[in-house]
């Protein structure tokens, strides 16, 4: 295929479409024979222990990091081997939520979320303050518009972060470990708010994490990617998994009690 061209929708309609992916830094394999698919709707977990790569794969399906080898399919259209007008258009419809907020620090929360809507939008300032104070209202931080990041929780700057991904109304919501550094009640109500918001917006959603509580309570669909094999070795129902995989690396990994013992 020549570079600028388009390839072609393959069937499946599905919003996100894995298929032989294999992501490298130089020589270095992070992982490699990727074939899965997340469904609308759906909340997708990426899980597995530290070190696997289930970062590295989040930044390969967010455009953020070319794969090796191939494809990632976005609403049916190859993202990697399309022209970088296609790239800019589908990325629009793609909010991600780092770890931490990642929320500019200078700025209050009204600001950070306002970014990207002066950035992408031809919305004047009055209309995009409008749109900044839904977004921190439809997760619960309605009346913190002028705080600044360091004034507030982390579940709070978790929130934000939300807030700020959904500001351009993305199909398609990515978290980087959203509930890292989170106490266990503040990590249950950030789960409750991904699906609330699953659920009021229609949104597809890829989550990273390898945190138990919140792969058991949000999850439809996983794959457990493998640190030793460099692949996945699994993928379904979490719950499923737990009960039924036969391979014990996945067994040990979702019927493990307290700390995690492959992070």
């Amino acid at each position: 295929m020549h570079q600028g061209q388009t390839k072609a929708p393959i069937p499946s309609q599905a919003p996100i479409v894995a298929k032989d992916l294999e992501i490298a830094y130089g020589d270095k394999i992070i992982q490699r024979d990727l074939t899965f698919r997340v469904e609308g709707g759906e909340v997708f977990v990426l899980m597995g222990g530290s070190g696997c790569g289930k970062t590295t794969v989040m930044r390969c399906l967010t455009g953020l990091k070319a794969p090796s080898k191939g494809e990632v399919f976005l609403d049916g259209v190859s993202f990697w081997e399309s022209d970088q007008a296609t790239r800019d258009r589908i990325a629009r419809n793609i909010g991600v939520v780092f770890q931490g907020g990642a929320l500019w620090s200078s700025m209050t929360l009204m600001e950070n979320v306002s970014l990207p809507l002066y950035e992408f939008t031809d919305l004047n300032p009055t209309e995009i303050r409008e749109v900044a104070s839904l977004k921190l209202s439809l997760v619960g931080l309605a009346g913190f518009e002028g705080y600044y990041p360091s004034e507030i929780s982390g579940g709070m700057r978790k929130r934000a972060g939300v807030a700020r991904a959904l500001a351009l109304d993305p199909k398609l919501l990515f978290f980087d470990e959203p509930s890292a550094g989170l106490d266990p009640i503040t990590s249950s109500l950030l789960d409750d708010l991904i699906l609330e918001l699953r659920d009021s917006l229609g949104a597809t959603m890829v989550l990273v994490t390898h945190e138990l509580p919140s792969i058991f309570s949000v999850a439809d669909n996983c794959i457990f990617l493998d640190a030793d094999t460099h692949t996945m070795i699994a993928s379904g129902d979490p719950k499923r998994l737990r009960a039924e995989s036969e391979d014990p690396k996945v067994r040990a990994f979702l019927s493990r009690g307290g700390k995690n013992p492959l992070a």
